[in-house]
């Protein structure tokens, strides 16, 4: 599961950069704006996948012990 979603998040960065890239080239700012909303959802896609991660384990942890006191 983690190598999908690191493997997805590399593809977002690398079509970020191609309309970047064309962006530059074109000098179009439409492109530029949506090659930085690519790259701000692939930051925070994992950014989701951390949290959710720790909160899933701490979920874990609490199933295996219920009663803290």
């Amino acid at each position: 599961m983690l190598i999908a979603i690191l493997i997805f998040d590399v593809a977002l960065v690398a079509w970020s950069l191609h309309l970047m890239q064309e962006a530059f080239a074109q000098q179009e700012f439409s492109l530029m704006l949506a090659g930085m909303l690519v790259a701000m959802s692939a930051a925070a896609m994992l950014v989701v996948y951390f949290l959710m991660g720790s909160y899933i384990g701490f979920l874990a942890q609490m199933a295996q012990h219920p009663y803290p006191f």
